[in-house]
């Protein structure tokens, strides 16, 4: 499956076309990143950046879906990065491309695979040298590797979803994230089991807008008299 994998940030932007039914380099389609000045328009900003991934998505036609990393809420500039989350799905949504988020924190226990083995944080270089490992590409930036480790997970994630990967075949990281469940030991909630896998969660960690039109499905009627 060939899956886009967006890593969005004002100064840098990063990208990953991934194709998950190869080894290697050959994974690997394209990737780069975009940047913006901060002496730019803000709007002028989210604006251009909507529209270079509205590019990457018309040249690479063959991109069946696209993966996201969600803002991290209550971090330095969340309103900021929430408002270019909101222009790269604009531009996915225009081109009804299935999609699926990751936060930060699940980015980075997905490149980790086995969390029992690769133990402790997950800083840059960290991330960098799981897309050097899984890729055997030597060169890459930070903006870049985050971009590919959310296009690798998309492609696993949206194969779970069409039954093309089952269950026994995902990594541990990927069931936790995907699949994962936690039961309630104490307090009223004792025995309830609540489903907090990115799979449950249709219309907030994922959404089908290849079956919606380009407005979302919605119409709104506008009455204006002067």
């Amino acid at each position: 499956m060939i899956v886009l994998g967006i890593d969005p940030s004002l100064t840098g932007l990063g990208w990953c076309v991934h194709d998950g039914s190869v080894a290697g380099p050959r994974r690997v389609i394209a990737k780069g990143q975009f940047s913006t000045k901060s002496t730019q328009l803000v709007y002028g900003r989210y604006l251009s950046l909507r529209e270079a991934v509205g590019q990457i998505l018309d040249f690479y036609t063959e991109v069946e879906a696209v993966g996201v990393e969600s803002p991290p809420f209550g971090e330095s500039f969340s309103e900021g990065l929430y408002g270019l989350f909101l222009y790269v799905n604009e531009a996915i949504l225009q081109r009804n491309k299935d999609v699926v988020y990751f936060d930060p924190t699940r980015v980075k226990l997905l490149a980790k695979m086995d969390p029992s083995v690769r133990k402790g944080t997950m800083d840059k270089g960290d991330m960098v040298d799981a897309a050097k490992q899984d890729t055997q590409i030597k060169r890459w930036n930070h903006n870049e590797a985050d971009a590919y480790i959310i296009a690798r997970s998309a492609a696993r994630f949206w194969n779970l979803y069409a039954e093309r990967l089952h269950e026994e075949e995902l990594t541990p990281a990927e069931k936790q994230v995907f699949l994962g469940t936690h039961t309630f030991k104490k307090g009223k909630k004792a025995g309830k089991t609540v489903k907090k896998g990115v799979l449950f969660k249709e219309g907030d960690r994922f959404y089908r807008f290849s079956q919606l039109s380009p407005d979302g499905d919605s119409t709104v009627n506008l009455d204006l008299k002067r």
